[in-house]
């Protein structure tokens, strides 16, 4: 069962009981991302993320690392466009000293001088080898060609120019503008019961910001075009479609259509682009939802002599979507496998973990899994036919990086 709690100084904790499992994983959420930034900050939220592992006032970085080795925990962190998490799975007999860990991280990280300029080195090293992978950078390019200088079109690692100009002063002053309670959730969940928030609340419920909540600048779909050469023996194509929000009503009509537009190895591209034509190796769609804003992506990797008619054959596959619509089999099949999937994704501490403090975040609601199942078996050949109509009617984006 799931439990809510604010804090007095409005963070929110979310947790999750779950007494059949032997391990509780801790996540701590902050509404920001690489959407956060200005020009000159691209890549401080993930920098900033990095740091936290750097070490605090009492704890080196080899402490941090050595204390969760210690307890067979696992500790980790991410960044996308919009949030930020740091989290540790442990054994249920040391949550409380995860806790701890990860709070001291939060509030005492050092932001050492030195420490900070081994990241920055450690981070130009992660984008040189984003930039040697060609399928992953063709997605930030996508994002430039779908939304331009809006900072959504950033790339989360930054500039390895804007990361060298980053102070310990920056830092701190990005941390206290966005760190603030109303902007996080923990999420908890595994073996731990409702008297876990009491322990969470001493340390993360009493400090406070009179930091002003962060406004967002709803993003224009631009549908440009982007090209790199790069010498690779594949060309990487992505297109770019117009999608939903995070709140938006016909989410999981959405979501069975990608299914069966790229979502699986049974879906219409992967069929057609890949087994009927043999064009490429990988083939696949998703969706990117953010705040107020979505992005569907279709991405494929070919030969470069195979490019014109890879992109005739998504065209094609796109086209008779809009024509024709879905079967009844492909519907039913789709909505099946969701069903499955999302039942077998919450095996897991992590997951739910993850799944709430998602949840919280970014839409302060939560839909129990019985909730869920009914509204992927709500979706029908009608709610597909809008949500079809609402991605493909307009103009797209496109990304390629090619010899």
């Amino acid at each position: 069962m799931l439990q809510k709690h604010t804090c007095q100084n409005g963070l929110r904790v979310v947790l999750e009981e779950i007494p059949a499992v032997r391990s509780v994983t801790i996540g701590i959420w902050i509404l920001a991302g690489s959407r956060n930034e200005q020009e000159h900050e691209n890549g401080m939220s993930h920098f900033l993320e990095h740091m936290f592992f750097k070490g605090t006032k009492t704890r080196s970085a080899k402490d941090i690392a050595e204390a969760f080795d210690a307890i067979g925990g696992q500790v980790n962190a991410f960044t996308s466009k919009e949030y930020t998490c740091y989290y540790a799975k442990v054994l249920d007999t040391h949550k409380e000293y995860a806790m701890e860990i990860l709070a001291d991280m939060f509030f005492n990280s050092a932001f050492d001088a030195a420490e900070m300029e081994k990241e920055k080195k450690v981070i130009e090293e992660e984008i040189k080898m984003s930039e040697d992978t060609p399928d992953d950078i063709v997605h930030d390019l996508l994002s430039v060609a779908s939304y331009g200088k809006h900072p959504l079109g950033y790339p989360i690692l930054g500039t390895e120019k804007t990361l060298a100009a980053f102070t310990r002063d920056d830092l701190k002053a990005y941390k206290d503008r966005y760190y603030i309670p109303k902007n996080i959730v923990i999420s908890i969940a595994g073996n731990v019961d409702t008297s876990f928030v009491n322990k969470v609340e001493s340390h993360f419920g009493t400090f406070k910001s009179d930091q002003a909540l962060y406004t967002y600048q709803k993003p224009e779909f631009i549908a440009d075009h982007m090209e790199r050469k790069k010498e690779t023996e594949q060309a990487h194509l992505c297109m770019g479609f117009n999608g939903l929000s995070v709140e938006a009503d016909n989410m999981f009509s959405l979501v069975v259509m990608n299914n069966i537009l790229g979502g699986s190895m049974s879906s219409r591209l992967f069929q057609e682009v890949r087994e009927q034509r043999g064009l490429a190796y990988s083939v696949f769609s998703y969706h990117s939802s953010f705040l107020d804003n979505g992005l569907l992506t279709i991405y494929a990797g070919t030969g470069k002599n195979q490019l014109p008619i890879l992109k005739d054959t998504i065209e094609e596959t796109i086209s008779d979507l809009v024509a024709n619509g879905l079967s009844d089999k492909e519907l039913k099949n789709s909505k099946e496998q969701l069903k499955g999937s999302l039942m077998l994704s919450l095996e897991s501490t992590n997951s739910r973990m993850s799944r709430n403090g998602k949840n919280e975040l970014l839409l302060k609601r939560h839909r129990t899994l019985d909730e869920m199942i009914d509204e992927i078996d709500a979706v029908n050949h009608d709610s597909i036919e809008k949500v079809i109509h609402t991605l493909f009617t307009g103009s797209y984006s496109s990304a390629l990086i090619a010899p």
